[in-house]
């Protein structure tokens, strides 16, 4: 298949690289265009105030055969400009591996996710890849998560995804020989506690630091639960999101008929 390959992590990231290398050992034909820092929790934003840059890498790390592209945008203008510039006529576009997890209300915040909606936005197949991996682990097991990763693109080869659809896929951070399966899930409820920290600058001005520790409910059938249960966790995530029933009940309660005063 023909592959774009984006991420948040930065084009240089350990997850990215172990992600189009295995891909391309399995003779897919792969192309990353990846931010050229860091742009975590950006969500879906895209650049309309200044001009963006796309220039090709050094392959450094990448397979020989991977063409390797940076922007000093966010990832969602990262799948645009690799459509436009890079890779037309994407079958699938890939974001990931996430250093860390995206499970239940991250999905609106990370931008690994949100590179993966922009391209079923322009037309394409998407998968979200993230290792649900914590900077107290002493290994992250990125082979792991490009294992599945290529065993799930296999396997939408011959079964694709639904229009409007995107798959969210969080791997626990183990070897692959103690991943005890895959679950496909609904989006759980991830809440962060703790969220905002108040701190004084030397100079007696107030600062924060946003952060917070999560807090799942770990209902069976939830994707935070899969992942915390040692099970690879598979989201389809549909962009359409109207709520459909309260259209009928706004409408019979009468909301069409409101008078302007």
């Amino acid at each position: 298949m023909k592959l774009l390959i984006t991420n948040d992590d930065g084009v240089f990231a350990p997850g990215i690289v172990e992600l189009a290398s295995a891909l391309c050992r399995l003779g897919h034909e792969c192309a990353v265009t990846a931010p050229d820092r860091e742009r975590s929790s950006v969500g879906h934003s895209i650049t309309l105030t200044r001009p963006l840059r796309l220039w090709k890498a050094a392959p450094g790390p990448y397979p020989p055969e991977c063409a390797v592209f940076a922007c000093d945008g966010t990832p969602s203008d990262c799948v645009v400009l690799g459509m436009e510039e890079i890779m037309p006529d994407p079958e699938l576009v890939v974001s990931g591996i996430n250093r860390g997890p995206n499970l239940g209300d991250d999905l609106t915040y990370s931008g690994t996710v949100s590179a993966a909606m922009e391209g079923v936005i322009l037309g394409r197949g998407a998968i979200a890849f993230s290792l649900d991996c914590h900077e107290s682990d002493q290994e992250q097991h990125y082979e792991t998560a490009s294992s599945v990763a290529g065993a799930l693109i296999e396997f939408i080869s011959s079964n694709p995804l639904p229009r409007g659809v995107l798959l969210n896929v969080n791997v626990p951070n183990v070897p692959l020989s103690l991943l005890r399966g895959i679950r496909v899930t609904r989006k759980g409820v991830r809440l962060y506690e703790g969220k905002v920290t108040r701190f004084t600058d030397p100079g007696g001005r107030t600062y924060y630091w946003v952060a917070g520790r999560p807090e799942d409910q770990l209902e069976e059938g939830s994707d935070v639960w899969a992942a915390a249960n040692g099970y690879v966790s598979v989201t389809p995530v549909h962009m359409d999101m109207t709520h459909f029933p309260s259209i009928d009940t706004l409408t019979a309660d009468g909301a069409e008929k409101i008078n302007f005063k």
